[in-house]
């Protein structure tokens, strides 16, 4: 086996029962929150909303890219891409959380609880994991 296969087995990520737990808290947002947006404008808008808006489409659209790439690293199995991912992911809730308070006016401790939860702590986890598979030497 030549380095260069060496390195890209090295590369691929195997799945734990508490990393596919991990991957589906990050994933599934990724698919229900744009089937949310564009099915209930007034979610994300406001009780006066009725129609999509044009932030409420660029949010879908966000997400479902996001979504469908989480897809795709799952499928190959590519460590580095699913660390991406994840950053990225964990960028994006944390600017989503503040701004989803400051339009909606949620219950805030729920928020945190949902965001901690579900959110930053899984995210930790899947860095850390992913790290250490990229790492191994």
């Amino acid at each position: 086996m030549n380095s260069e296969s060496k390195n890209l087995s090295l590369n691929q990520a195997s799945y734990t029962w508490w990393f596919g737990i991990i991957l589906f808290s990050l994933i599934w947002p990724m698919f229900v929150g744009p089937y949310i947006a564009l099915t209930n404008p007034s979610f994300f808008g406001g009780p006066e909303v009725t129609n999509i808006t044009l932030s409420s489409s660029l949010y879908a659209a966000r997400n479902l890219a996001v979504g469908v790439a989480f897809l795709l690293a799952i499928y190959l199995r590519n460590a580095s891409m699913l660390f991406i991912l994840i950053v990225v992911r964990l960028i994006t809730d944390l600017i989503d959380a503040p701004l989803f308070y400051i339009f909606r006016e949620p219950n805030l401790i729920g928020q945190i609880i949902i965001f901690t939860f579900l959110c930053y702590l899984p995210a930790i986890f899947g860095l850390r994991y992913l790290w250490q598979k990229i790492n191994y030497k």
